[in-house]
């Protein structure tokens, strides 16, 4: 499964994965990830991986992002996903 997530890395609300209920109402991102880590030297990225995983119950390692790994809008890929969740 491929989502759109927007992150907020810094954040005290975090770890939090917040799903909406349209896409459109939120820049085309399927949900926001919430996260206390700051965006420094890829840590954010990291802690949005495991945040992922424990939401849909998978290994982190199942967890990729293809695309943003520097922006706050990223293309996430989820194995053993397909159609579930979001």
């Amino acid at each position: 499964m491929l989502i759109i997530v927007h992150v907020k890395p810094g954040s005290s609300k975090g770890p939090l994965v917040d799903e909406h209920g349209s896409p459109d109402e939120h820049g085309g991102a399927d949900c926001t990830v919430f996260v206390r880590e700051r965006a420094v030297d890829g840590s954010a990225n990291l802690a949005v991986q495991k945040v992922l995983a424990t939401h849909f119950g998978v290994a982190r390692r199942s967890v990729e992002i293809v695309r943003g790994h520097s922006s706050r809008i990223k293309a996430v890929r989820i194995q053993g996903q397909e159609n579930k969740g979001l």
